[in-house]
């Protein structure tokens, strides 16, 4: 690994100094490659935190432009920035905060075309998408290229966190959990049930940590654990969940061998619980 700069060392000093990171932690930050999927109400503030953290590349995976009602959770974007593409927007907040990430644009919404392609360029991926189709396609294209996830959800006052490592021995995917999307008109949108917006903050936050402890390799994984986080309790509690050996993906017959079209159901909302 290359040296810090007089500049890194000081930029990073507050990371340097923690035992579990040290200089050769806050190194391999630098030459990570992270990509967001979504720079809305996760993956915005989680792009200025990861960029101050010095992960060394962040692509951004969005295909919208910022409107005024994003203002109130997507802290990336300025009033001035309506209208943007949402990666260039980020991408302009992440270069003035720390000029050390190089940001990568990808401003096109993933299909079992183009999905593949872009995500294997990276080293993790943090999902922050808005709609379940995507969510099936990108947890199953992160397995297939053995590439740990990082995924959130949000609800009105609440959130979900884990990762997703089930390409390992004895770790459950996905869809062990999940095995399938909701039916369409049981999902409210954002614009019907509304949302606190500092609760994005809030689980971006959590998601950014786990991020950094997958990239440098300290503490316990999330993975096979699924945190949940009521505002209006103030509460967290953990539910652990194990391999399904009758999954279609990881299981000991599985259904799911590869990225099929027919598999991802295109998606019909902006959907609140899963932004």
């Amino acid at each position: 690994m290359s040296a810090l700069t007089d500049e890194q060392i000081e930029r990073y000093a507050r990371h340097i100094i923690l035992k579990e990171i040290g200089g050769p932690g806050q190194a391999r930050l630098l030459q990570s490659k992270v990509l967001l999927i979504g720079a809305g109400g996760l993956g915005s503030p989680l792009a200025l935190y990861l960029a101050a953290a010095g992960v060394g590349t962040i692509g951004i995976v969005d295909d919208d432009a910022v409107s005024l009602s994003n203002l109130q959770r997507q802290i990336a974007h300025r009033t001035a920035d309506i209208g943007r593409p949402k990666t260039d927007s980020a991408a302009d907040a992440i270069a003035a905060l720390n000029p050390d990430v190089t940001v990568r644009r990808h401003r096109l919404r993933l299909t079992p075309d183009n999905a593949a392609d872009v995500i294997a360029e990276y080293d993790l991926v943090a999902d922050g998408s808005d709609n379940f189709a995507t969510r099936f396609l990108v947890h199953d294209v992160c397995y297939f290229h053995r590439i740990p996830l990082v995924s959130a959800a949000l609800g009105q006052y609440e959130g979900q966190l884990s990762t997703y490592r089930g390409f390992e021995a004895d770790q459950p995917c996905y869809r062990c959990l999940f095995p399938a999307p909701p039916p369409a008109d049981l999902v409210a949108s954002c614009s019907e049930v509304g949302i606190l917006g500092l609760i994005a903050g809030t689980m971006a936050c959590l998601q950014g940590t786990e991020i950094v402890k997958e990239l440098v390799g300290f503490g316990d994984s999330l993975a096979g654990q699924l945190l949940i986080y009521d505002a209006l309790e103030v509460s967290f509690r953990k539910v652990k969940f194990r391999p399904d050996p009758q999954c279609r993906l990881c299981g000991a017959e599985p259904a799911i061998t590869g990225i099929v079209p027919d598999e991802y159901l295109p998606p019909d909302n902006d959907n609140c619980a899963v932004e």
